[in-house]
Order: C-alpha cells, then sequence, then structure tokens
C-alpha cells in the first residue's frame, strides 16, 4: 500500500513536469525511498527538490516513517533511457555493444538507433604516412549492452 501511494505520487510530479523522466525508483524494507531522476535540460537541485516535496508533502509521518532520497543521474552514470541520447548530442559517448566497443560523437538520434562520429588515424593507400579518416556507425538500440557519457577535462 505505501508503494502504491509513493508510486502514485511519483508519477504524478513526473506528468506535472514533463521535461523530467525516471532513471530509477526503490522502496526498501525499512521505507527508504530512492528515486532517482534526469531531465531533458539537465536536472538541478530545484527539481530534485520538487520530486521530493510532490512526494514527502503528502505522505503522513504518523501513518509511516520513511526516509526519502531524491537526485540526479550521475554524469557518468550508464544510460537507461532513450531520452538520455537525445539529450546528449553532440557528446561523445564510450558505447558497448556484444560485439565491439565504440567511442565517439553522438550525432544522430532516432528511435531505433543512434549514430556515433569519430576520427582516427590510417595508413595512406599509397606512400608512407598516415591520413585522418572520419568513421561513422549507425547502432541499434537492441545492439546497445551499455552506453555512457566520456567526460574530459
Amino acid at each position: 500500500m505505501f508503494k502504491t501511494k509513493v508510486t502514485e505520487l511519483l508519477e504524478t510530479a513526473l506528468i506535472e513536469r514533463s521535461d523530467l523522466f525516471l532513471i530509477d525508483f526503490s522502496i526498501n524494507s525499512e521505507n527508504h525511498i530512492k528515486v532517482i531522476i534526469d531531465g531533458d535540460q539537465g536536472v538541478l537541485v530545484e527539481d530534485c527538490m520538487f520530486i521530493s516535496r510532490a512526494i514527502e508533502h503528502n505522505l503522513d509521518r504518523e501513518e509511516e516513517d520513511f526516509s526519502l532520497e531524491v537526485m540526479s543521474a550521475g554524469a557518468g552514470a550508464v544510460f537507461s533511457h532513450k531520452r538520455q541520447y537525445k539529450k546528449n548530442l553532440k557528446r561523445t559517448l564510450q558505447v558497448r555493444t556484444s560485439t565491439e566497443e565504440l567511442e565517439g560523437a553522438l550525432t544522430g538520434v532516432t528511435d531505433e538507433n543512434i549514430t556515433l562520429e569519430w576520427k582516427v588515424r590510417e595508413p595512406k593507400p599509397v606512400g608512407k604516412g598516415k591520413v585522418t579518416v572520419k568513421k561513422e556507425a549507425v547502432i541499434p538500440f537492441q545492439d546497445i549492452v551499455e552506453a555512457k557519457v566520456m567526460i574530459k577535462f
């Protein structure tokens, strides 16, 4: 019953703020509520506060004792939602499929796949030396095992 009530409150808050979306949600046996969100434009502290208040202000601590933790998905967290790809266009991703691991700029996202582009140095077809070649890979979502943003300093 408690989990159902919290789930409904969370869903209502996410409908109100359609720019935010759920990455993970759990309630353990000690009623510790953990919510991880992301947003189309990123997540601010105010966004976490909005979700937290939407849940906490509608629960009665006299009825149920609980703790609540609302946070954003980390910068280097593995993607779990297609909307995360769209918000990270033009950023460098590391994508692992069952057959290969690629790193490149995310240049396209459709409902079925993503497109990565990167440059490599390859031997010239004729003569000595190397030439920079632009590569591209179209990767269907069903083939992606893991994808995350590569943070560069």
